[in-house]
């Protein structure tokens, strides 16, 4: 890969299946390195679970050289227990790749399918269509999970490189008119 090109894992945390992907962007171009699940047993023991999800994330993040990782936030359901297992899924996932020194940044399942269809409440199928204009790849995973991970991974790249993203937090303007200081009228 190019010096310049900055690589994306995204991840679509859980405790059955843990879906990932990485994408490599060089300038404009953003293109797939790697779009797969981790597929744990459910007789497992949770913490052997836990223990895959580190093992496998270090092995992506020792491969690949990830710049930043995009996670995505789990979303509330009526299941307490299985959102607490998937917070510690999760959990994991982060945790190991900050000790890696990769930067995390994460997003709702809304914001992730908005800032790929245009629609917060689209499908995984909508998602996953969307993606393969904007990639342009034809392959159909086996698990939308998978495609769920690059969604995380390209939403991430997009938010990076908007101008106006986070423009609505008092430090977002803050560094928008530090960075444009010719916006700043002096009259």
């Amino acid at each position: 890969m190019a010096n310049n090109t900055k690589i994306i894992l995204g991840i679509d945390p859980g405790t059955i299946i843990m879906g990932y992907g990485l994408i490599a962007v060089t300038g404009q171009k953003v293109q797939i390195i790697e779009m797969n699940v981790l597929k744990l047993n459910p007789k497992k023991d949770h913490y052997e679970r836990l223990q895959k999800i580190h093992h496998c994330m270090n092995e992506l993040i020792q491969k690949h050289q990830p710049h930043s990782c995009a996670i995505e936030a789990p979303f509330f359901g009526k299941n307490v227990q299985s959102m607490l297992k998937l917070g510690r899924a999760q959990g994991v996932a982060i945790a190991t790749a900050m000790q890696a020194g990769v930067q995390v940044a994460e997003y709702s399942p809304k914001k992730v399918k908005q800032s790929i269809t245009g629609n917060g409440n689209a499908n995984k199928e909508q998602v996953w269509q969307m993606l393969q204009r904007i990639l342009l790849f034809s392959e159909q995973p086996e698990y939308l999970d998978a495609t769920d991970a690059l969604a995380v991974a390209v939403c991430h790249h997009f938010q990076e490189n908007n101008p106006l993203a986070g423009i609505g937090k008092a430090k977002g303007w803050d560094k928008f008119l530090q960075q444009h200081p010719e916006r700043v009228s002096k009259g």
